[in-house]
Parts: C-alpha cells; sequence; structure tokens
C-alpha cells in the first residue's frame, strides 16, 4: 500500500478510497458512545446550569463544577426527532431519532472518547473515563501518573502544576461502518470541534488548557488500557488553574521502555455491532502516525506570509456578542434545507471573521514561540454581502481585511461539486472554506501531520460555528464537496495549499423537528 497515494485519493478522489459495492449495515451499526462495563462510578451533577456567568463556577475545580464542564464539552446535550418521507412512497414518513452534543460530528455518528486523568480531593487520583450516555465517571485505573505522563509529553507541559488532563481518543470502527476510509477524514475533523468546543468551554471556567498532538501513542494507550487498532490517542490536554508553562524537553523517552512502569489492564466494553470488519489501509496509515520515541516530537517554526499584491477590503469593527455561552451552544446546529436568502451586511462578516480568528489562538506543543500565525486560515465565496462584490475572498487577520482573489458569482459550481445536496447555496450568502498546506507539514511532522492539520481545521470549525449562532446564524459543515474545483476558484495549488471543509453559513428558518433539551 502506497501511503501517500491513499492520502492523496482520500483529499482529492475521494470515490477511490471507498470500495463501489459498500453497504451500510445499519442494524449492526455500533453504539455512539462507549459503554463500559463492571468499573467503579461516580455520578456527575445533573443540576447543569443553563448559564455560564455564574460566579461559582470560578472556583477551584471540585466534582459538581467538572460535571457541570464535561457535559458543556461533550454531554449528551438534546434529543431530536425529525421526519422524513418513506423510500417506500406514498404519504408514508420514517422517524429519524438522534442523540446531539454541542460539537458536530459528520453523521451524527461521535468516533471521539473522553478519558481524563484526575487529582481532585473528591475522588481517587487515576484515569477516568467520561461515561456520556450515563452521565458519569469511571474509573480505570488509581494512582498518580504525573512522573508517566510528563515523560510521554516528552516533558514539554508539568502535570504536577495541573488538577488534571483530557485525553481524547478516536475508535475507528464507530464512523469506518458508514463511512469506510473516507472516516479517517472524519475522524481528525471531529476530535478537532471536540478540542476547540473543550477550549472555549475552559474559558467560561477559567481553566487553562495545553492541546499535546504530539506524544508517545503507545504509552498513552497503555495507560487508558485500549487495543491500538481498535482505538487510539488523538490529543492530550493538560488543564491547570493557571497558565501551563512550555518547558525545554530534558532527555528522550522510548514508548517500548516507559510502558514497563505500570501493568496493563484489561477492560470490557460493549459497542453493540456483531460483525466489525477490518480496516487495513487505515491501520497501516495509522501504525505510520506512530511515535516511538520522544525525539521525534517536533515544532513548527513561524511562518509569515505577504498579501502587497492582492487588493484589499478593509472591513469595519466588529460588534460585541453576546455573552450567553450556553445559549450559543443550545443554538447551535447545522441547517440543511431551512437556510434563507437573507442579506448580510459588513459588519455582520466581520464580527464573524474577527471573533471567530481572534478566539482560535491556544496554547499546544507545535509551536516554536507565541502568537505564531495559525496553520489553517479562511477562504470565502460571497454573495450579496452588502458592500462586497460578489466574488472569492481570503481573510487576513492581521490587517482584518478581505484579500480579493477573483470576483465574480460561484454558487453554481460549488452546487455542482456537492456530493449531497441537502444545502441550496443558493439561500446561503456566505460559503466558507478552511485552507491548509497542501502537504500537511510532512517534511516535520511525517504522517501525522496529516490528522493534525485536519483537527485544528476542526478546531477553527468549531469557532466559527460557536460565532455564527452568536451572531443569529448557523453553519453547515460539508466534507462532501469537489476540493480540486475549490482549489481552483482560490487559485491554491501554486501556493501548496488545499481546501479541507467548506461550511455555508447564513440565517435560516425554524427546522421542523421535535427537540428537547437533556438537562434537569
Amino acid at each position: 500500500m502506497d501511503l501517500d497515494l491513499f492520502l492523496h485519493q482520500l483529499h482529492f478522489q475521494n470515490e477511490r478510497v471507498t470500495p463501489p459495492n459498500w453497504e451500510v449495515d445499519w442494524d449492526d451499526a455500533p453504539l455512539p458512545f462507549k459503554v463500559y462495563r463492571h468499573l467503579p462510578e461516580y455520578r456527575l451533577s445533573y443540576d447543569i446550569p443553563l448559564a455560564l456567568q455564574d460566579q461559582s463556577l470560578h472556583q477551584p475545580p471540585n466534582l459538581k463544577t467538572l460535571g457541570y464542564f464535561l457535559w458543556y464539552v461533550y454531554g449528551l446535550s438534546q434529543f431530536s426527532q425529525t421526519a422524513f418521507p418513506s423510500d417506500s412512497g406514498g404519504e408514508s414518513t420514517e422517524m429519524l431519532q438522534s442523540f446531539r452534543r454541542f460539537p458536530p460530528s459528520g453523521g451524527g455518528l461521535y468516533p471521539s472518547e473522553l478519558y481524563l486523568y484526575l487529582k481532585l480531593n473528591e475522588l481517587p487520583n487515576g484515569i477516568y473515563h467520561y461515561d456520556v450516555a450515563h452521565h458519569r465517571l469511571l474509573l480505570l485505573r488509581k494512582g498518580n501518573f504525573d512522573s508517566y505522563l510528563n515523560s510521554s509529553l516528552g516533558r514539554s507541559s508539568n502535570l504536577s502544576s495541573c488538577f488534571g488532563a483530557m485525553i481524547i481518543t478516536t475508535v475507528f470502527w464507530k464512523n469506518f461502518f458508514k463511512y469506510n476510509n473516507f472516516s479517517y477524514r472524519l475522524q481528525g475533523l471531529d476530535a478537532g470541534t471536540l478540542i476547540g468546543q473543550l477550549l472555549e468551554v475552559s474559558k467560561c471556567f477559567r481553566f487553562y488548557p495545553k492541546v499535546h498532538f504530539q506524544f508517545l501513542d503507545l504509552t498513552i494507550n497503555h495507560l487508558l488500557g485500549l487495543e491500538d487498532q481498535e482505538e487510539s490517542t488523538y490529543a492530550v490536554i493538560p488543564l491547570s488553574e493557571h497558565k501551563v508553562v512550555h518547558e525545554k524537553p530534558l532527555g528522550e523517552y522510548s514508548a517500548t521502555e516507559l510502558v514497563k512502569e505500570i501493568p496493563k489492564i484489561k477492560t470490557t466494553h460493549f459497542q453493540r455491532s456483531q460483525n466489525v470488519l477490518p480496516f487495513p489501509e487505515i491501520a497501516k496509515l495509522h501504525q505510520a502516525t506512530l511515535l516511538e520515541s520522544t525525539g521525534l516530537i517536533r515544532a513548527l517554526k513561524k511562518s509569515e506570509e505577504k498579501f502587497e499584491n492582492m487588493p484589499k477590503i478593509a472591513l469595519p469593527k466588529s460588534r460585541e456578542l453576546t455573552k450567553n455561552f450556553a445559549r450559543v451552544c443550545q443554538n447551535r446546529y447545522s441547517p440543511e434545507m431551512d437556510f434563507n436568502a437573507q442579506k448580510i451586511d459588513q459588519v455582520l462578516l466581520a464580527s464573524l471573521l474577527k471573533e471567530s480568528t481572534d478566539s482560535y489562538r491556544y496554547a499546544n506543543n507545535l509551536d516554536k514561540e507565541e502568537n505564531q500565525v495559525p496553520r489553517v486560515s479562511i477562504y470565502g465565496c460571497f454573495y450579496h454581502v452588502e458592500g462586497i462584490p460578489n466574488g472569492a475572498y481570503r481573510y487576513d487577520p492581521t490587517s482584518h481585511s478581505l484579500l480579493t482573489i477573483k470576483e465574480g458569482d460561484f454558487r453554481l459550481d460549488l452546487q455542482a461539486g456537492m456530493s449531497l445536496h441537502n444545502v441550496n447555496l443558493h439561500q446561503v450568502p456566505i460559503c466558507f472554506h478552511i485552507v491548509g498546506d497542501r502537504t500537511y507539514h510532512k517534511a516535520e511532522l511525517g504522517y501525522r501531520g496529516y490528522r493534525i492539520q485536519h483537527m485544528e481545521a476542526g478546531m477553527l470549525l468549531q469557532r466559527l460555528l460557536l460565532t455564527a449562532s452568536a451572531l443569529g446564524m448557523n453553519g453547515h459543515p460539508l466534507l462532501g464537496f469537489d476540493i480540486n474545483g475549490c482549489d481552483e476558484i482560490y487559485e491554491l495549488e501554486d501556493a501548496q495549499k488545499t481546501t479541507i471543509i467548506q461550511i455555508p453559513i447564513g440565517f435560516y428558518q425554524a427546522k421542523n423537528w421535535l427537540v428537547g433539551g437533556m438537562h434537569s
């Protein structure tokens, strides 16, 4: 198997990575959450606050506030029922029922799982799984693992100064069963939207997270008791009441040596699927991303882009957004045919762009220095935005302006490039595209760079969606679009960049569905 060819086809010719006769066995679908059996449980409060301005949240973390935090990050927030015309014809309808969470997920399948390393007075120190289905913590193993985790992260963060860490994993089968190999792209984006939500909720609780995309995979998976070919860690995020200081790595650590420090644990869980199919291409690509030594952890240099020769449209000052973050989360969903063609003015567009990018900066173990230029950026095709000619643009956050790529109405091209016409782009004034490096920084990060790029795109996506919701709009993330066509519109190939995800954003009318909040 040629990994470079596989990733090229996955990104630019995704029809070639999915078998033409692929059929989804919905009757044998896995659960959208992992359910462990026979583990000590610690129940979390269901008395969820419906506003996050309460000063009682801004205190040393305890079990109650942790429960609130986890619910807003990844809890089951809503139950919905939507009626669709039946495939059998006539006047009969079929009912789709789903549990929703605040971060979006491709197909609502939620391949990410959330684990925690906690050191709180009300709990035994140790490793926990957040049981989403029952809003509780399940204890996987007891102990203080500061030193073990510090070594696994290359000693670039000091866990002894943190009250814990969030560990985000991906369960490969949870969306491979539907999307086959295309699920690999979705898994990175899903993990990214979850990280983006976690970072935003952390601001409300005054927690300080630092995102680690690079670590010793074998040691973290061993700590959680995971089978590497079934589920694997995508990000480790230490949490502190103070800023997590970046430290210079001391020494080099080997995964095969470090795992000997703690015993293996054996757990059992239920996933519902009786026939779990193999995914050899994803397994081989995943194997190529793993880090055996902390000496392989790399930082990326700061890159500067210059736009002297591109016409600029200065944008007005953004307006103040609602401070009711809880309401913003509750109102966010992905419209389909419910978009309407309401015009957008420059202030609204300026607010959407500036607030999304200003909130994007975050502490991580990729940047060599603080305030580096983000590795993913926002492009967009706009139609009937007041005072802006129809056309394709790039947003420059440094000057808070639009860089004109070309003028014109590209809605027909974008609509024709969609594989599933579930959104009418003629009803949407803004169609954003998140763009990243065409080589996904492979020279520095290897094949791991592809999934890191998709996670960072997912993080920026979540900022855009939350900001749109705060402005009374909503967006629908789409991966079924013509990447080559979009790259041509934005003239990206010569710049060695490519589009990663498409997000139409606009106003919408109320959707015909039954939906209820899952909180007391």
